[in-house]
């Protein structure tokens, strides 16, 4: 190849080379766990299918505990900047002619009450 072919350094591994990568990172996980099976079920003489099970679950649940405890680790979102519109979901009644307002978007997350009758309507109830 010369210097003034063009190359694509994106499309050095081809797919297929991936997905054997996981398949390979998958075989030894597995084989982890048989060699811990076979540990435990020698140190404690317990059947092999039992131990392998219940070893392949603990995994299960650890790996579903790690992922969850990601999940509270990464921080919310920051706020929207100032003068853009949030969802609401809000509805408003007028206490003296009973007319209902429905608000779904507002500058902030608990916005003014919006008038009507020449009084500051209620707020009904929000909608979950």
């Amino acid at each position: 190849m010369s210097d003034l072919e063009p190359t694509n350094e994106l499309d050095e591994e081809p797919a297929p080379a991936r997905r054997g990568g996981r398949l390979v990172r998958l075989g030894v996980w597995l084989g982890l766990v048989v060699l811990v099976a076979v540990g435990i079920g020698l140190v404690f003489d317990t059947p092999p299918v039992t131990t392998f099970f219940a070893v392949l679950l603990g995994l299960v649940i650890l790996r579903a505990g790690w992922f969850f405890l990601q999940s509270f680790a990464t921080p919310p979102p920051a706020p929207p900047e100032p003068g853009t519109l949030r969802k609401v979901k809000l509805v408003y009644r007028c206490s003296i002619c009973g007319a209902e307002v429905r608000m779904t978007a507002a500058p902030s997350e608990e916005p003014e009450a919006p008038r009507h009758c020449m009084e500051d309507m209620e707020l009904a109830a929000p909608i979950d």
